[in-house]
């Protein structure tokens, strides 16, 4: 995933350019139901994902496997693997209803070029990113122990490492930043002390080939923020707003699902939505139990449901952003309005867990 860390975060800051133009001409391309008696219907959705049809989207198939967007009114829901473009370049131009994303990449076409967009809903609480080291290489488990260290870093990540270095009060000097592309090769076989990467992705290849990782998370030292976000334009907000949130139902129902049964959501993501990417089944079991266990869940989503975002996190993740250089207000990155609805006319949906 770190070749996934260009993509999400990296690419979406190159494409704030591209968007000058696609934001004049802004929209869903989803269909607004008509106002007939009797269950909605809202035709066709697409939901852009952030990455390959990999684990990392687990409940999108279970809502799909088990058909909650057709319960919720859709006539199907196209989940177009990525990457080919920035999340949110998809989203603003129209050719899909939602944009699976993260903060960062989210706020940044907001802060540099008012991008019409608000992130609604996180399925990540906590993000991903670490700095990955072995217990016989490096053994960071400390921010102490980052001093004297050499830490690969890939250039679409450097932003959010020297963030990290900055509200950490470490010193660029304490460090040795290496300049790496994205095979975590050279930390397995000792050239480096550490690896920027993600707990769900190079921690368990290394967890896998028996050498012991260990991680030192960003999101608990210093840089928390959502990841895996809904993003959507404002329009669909203000003109689709019943559809939006009966897609938020599907997806509240397809991760309850998923979380539940992390074995048969990764069994669903090797055998039939990611078939054809020759996925490991005990990979994809092991990122299935990190999201389920460490990235998805909290005590904001125990207490007030999945995919809610607290307005405590909501100011860490913009602290975040400020910290990386881009400046935006929580007002301007969320819209939780819409969740609010969703919960309070399904309370049920809340109780993930029972």
């Amino acid at each position: 995933m770190t070749r996934r860390t260009a993509v999400r975060v990296a690419r979406s800051v190159a494409a704030a350019a591209a968007l000058t133009v696609a934001i004049t001409a802004c929209a869903t391309g989803s269909t607004t139901p008509a106002a007939t008696s009797g269950p909605a219907s809202y035709g066709a959705a697409s939901i852009q994902l952030s990455w390959i049809k990999n684990t990392e989207f687990m409940g999108e198939f279970s809502a799909d496997s088990q058909g909650y967007y057709t319960d919720a009114g859709f006539d199907s829901v196209d989940l177009v693997s990525g990457p080919p473009t920035s999340v949110e370049a998809t989203v603003i131009s129209g050719n899909v209803t939602m944009g699976i994303g993260n903060a960062v990449s989210t706020g940044t076409v907001i802060a540099s070029e008012g991008a019409p967009l608000k992130i609604i809903g996180a399925t990540y609480q906590k993000n991903p990113f670490s700095i990955l080291s072995l217990a016989g290489n490096g053994n960071i488990d400390t921010l102490a122990a980052l001093k004297g260290k050499t830490i690969g870093v890939q250039a679409s990540n450097l932003n959010l490492w020297e963030a990290f270095l900055k509200v950490n009060g470490i010193k660029d000097t304490d460090v040795t930043t290496l300049p790496v592309e994205y095979d975590p090769t050279p930390l397995f076989n000792g050239e480096v002390d550490g690896w920027f990467a993600y707990v769900t992705n190079e921690a368990i290849d290394a967890e896998l080939k028996g050498l012991d990782p260990v991680n030192l998370p960003l999101a608990d030292n210093g840089l928390p923020f959502v990841a895996e976000t809904f993003t959507v334009t404002d329009d669909a907000i203000a003109n689709d707003r019943e559809l939006l949130k009966a897609l938020l139902v599907a997806q509240i129902r397809g991760w309850t699902e998923a979380i539940k049964n992390p074995d048969a959501s990764a069994s669903l993501a090797v055998d039939t939505y990611g078939k054809d990417l020759g996925l490991s089944l005990a990979k994809e079991k092991r990122q299935a139990e990190i999201q389920s266990a460490d990235l998805v869940v909290s005590p904001e989503t125990t207490a007030n449901g999945l995919f809610t975002i607290s307005p405590a996190l909501q100011k860490q993740s913009v602290a975040t952003l400020a910290a990386a250089g881009i400046d935006v207000s929580a007002a301007q990155l969320f819209d939780m309005t819409l969740l609010d609805e969703v919960y309070a006319e399904n309370p049920d949906l809340v109780n993930y867990a029972g």
